[in-house]
């Protein structure tokens, strides 16, 4: 259903992004992915690596790092899918939001919700966005 390849809308040092390989519904389970959660008063030592750009709030009191593909999805404020945290399960569940088609990216919002177009943690004090 998914796949991960080049992506022209990421400028990491990979440049990868998340990828339907069939068309897939409204709606519809993308991927599940296991997350690692730790202390929020542990966080300071993440921020000191690559991992903090890639660290997703947990609850009031936790970070998580996801696994799977979880980590790889690109952003946009007009993203076609979405994300919930499964708690019970420990996942991130990642639904498309619209339908998406064959080949496209599939996108997410990083503010969590799909019309929140706050500026991104990493861009708040870029003045040009």
């Amino acid at each position: 259903m998914i796949e991960i390849k080049t992506s022209e809308l990421s400028d990491g040092e990979f440049n990868r992004g998340v990828f339907a390989t069939q068309d897939i519904a409204k709606g519809e389970l993308i991927h599940e992915a296991p997350v690692i959660s730790y202390p929020n008063s542990e966080h300071v030592h993440i921020e000191k690596t690559l991992l903090a750009d890639y660290a997703f709030e947990y609850g009031i009191n936790h970070t998580a790092i996801l696994l799977g593909y979880g980590m790889l999805f690109n952003h946009s404020y007009k993203p076609n899918a979405t994300y919930e945290i499964n708690f019970p399960n420990h996942t991130f569940d990642f639904y498309a939001y619209r339908d998406i088609k064959a080949g496209e990216e599939i996108l997410i919002n990083y503010n969590g919700d799909v019309d929140d177009n706050d500026p991104l943690w990493f861009n708040k004090d870029d003045k040009t966005e």
